[in-house]
């Protein structure tokens, strides 16, 4: 639309208001400003234009459906999503924190956490505003518990922009994490297919609800990713989270398939989820569908969110949960948010020997050599160059 017709056009305020917003965002404007990490401090930038999602399709009176979640969202004209990052606008779905990260981060890669990938070298993390779920224990509720307008900043940061800055700082992977990747999903996809095309690898940490082709289709560029197992009853996901447990163990099967590199992470948390016998139930649900040799991370929870009358996971209930595990049959367990303990550390299930020694994000050790145990030579799956 031109801009001389744009403003001689007449229309009610209703409509004035919502071609405002949409001119203004094509233009790129925005309240958001992202600081670019230089040698002298950082340096502004304006804001990149909206995205169209990808996932979507029309329904009748101008309503549309997204199809990126299990929750399928029916969105009115001028609504927005369960997630809080995407609207209908004048009859099509508009991603608005695309290229608009709230936080911009390095971290050591065991942080993910993905144990069997690159130990001991860097990531460059990307989370924004929103999330597809309502976990009561959420460390990150400051990002995935609000909309785009309720934080205190943003950065702007298109996915070339993203890629840049991690090829100049030399680092060999890309993480989406802190917030839900489901709910930027166009930016995950966008910001991967560039970074496969510059030889960058892609992780990224969900909860694991996405739909199955807007899933197979960001795995076309993904090298790993951790999976949330919130816990192992439709209870636990329904009260505690909002959510459904099967589309999460739908996506664990399909990426398994597809031969991505998997690790699974389960948040232990005191009388909600740490059952000893949903615990065997979920290892053994594990070891049949995807693998024993798919690294299980027990995590310990600290209270947080709208669970802080709960106390930490006491160690001793990580440690049965891990015999547990042991017990059914897989082959890669580890206890998280412990630091200093022996189980932080990967063994080697054939020889039993130390092969990564951890001190909680700090590799001391690693005894993996070509793929294989330095020691005996079991073969150790994951990505190691």
């Amino acid at each position: 639309m031109e801009i001389e017709n744009f403003f001689k056009e007449k229309v009610s305020r209703r409509d004035f208001l919502k071609k405002t917003r949409l001119f203004l965002t094509t233009l790129g404007i925005s309240l958001g400003l992202f600081g670019l990490f230089t040698k002298k401090g950082w340096t502004k930038m304006k804001t990149v234009s909206l995205r169209e999602a990808m996932f979507y399709k029309k329904l009748d009176k101008n309503n549309l459906q997204c199809e990126v979640c299990f929750r399928r969202c029916i969105i009115k004209e001028g609504q927005r999503s369960f997630c809080r990052n995407k609207e209908n606008i004048d009859g099509k779905l508009y991603n608005l924190v695309h290229s608009r990260p709230s936080a911009v981060q390095i971290d050591p890669i065991e942080k993910e956490p993905a144990l069997h990938m690159l130990p001991g070298t860097k990531i460059l993390c990307f989370g924004t505003a929103g999330c597809n779920f309502r976990c009561k224990f959420c460390q990150n509720w400051h990002l995935s518990q609000r909309s785009i307008e309720e934080m205190t900043h943003t950065y702007d940061l298109s996915p070339e922009s993203a890629v840049n800055m991690a090829i100049e700082r030399k680092i060999p992977t890309l993480s989406f994490t802190y917030n839900e990747p489901i709910s930027f999903y166009e930016y995950v996809y966008d910001t991967a297919r560039f970074a496969k095309e510059k030889g960058l690898r892609i992780l990224w940490h969900s909860n694991g609800t996405l739909n199955p082709e807007p899933l197979r289709e960001l795995l076309k560029y993904t090298d790993a990713v951790t999976i949330d197992l919130k816990g192992f009853t439709d209870k636990f996901y329904r009260e505690v989270s909002l959510a459904e447990l099967e589309p999460a163990l739908q996506t664990l099967k399909i990426i398994k398939k597809k031969g991505i590199w998997l690790e699974i992470v389960n948040l232990h948390i005191p009388t909600l989820n740490d059952d000893p016998q949903d615990v065997r139930r979920m290892c053994g649900w594990i070891k049949e569908n995807l693998g024993k040799d798919v690294p299980l991370h027990f995590s310990r929870f600290s209270p947080s969110y709208q669970l802080t009358t709960l106390p930490a996971t006491p160690i001793k209930k990580l440690e049965k949960a891990h015999k547990i595990a042991k017990e059914v049959g897989l082959e890669y367990v580890t206890i998280g948010n412990v630091p200093g303990h022996k189980y932080n550390s990967t063994f080697c299930p054939e020889c039993g020997k130390r092969l990564i020694h951890r001190i909680h994000f700090q590799v001391l050790s690693n005894n993996i050599k070509d793929g294989k145990c330095r020691f005996c030579g079991h073969h150790i799956p994951g990505i190691w160059s």
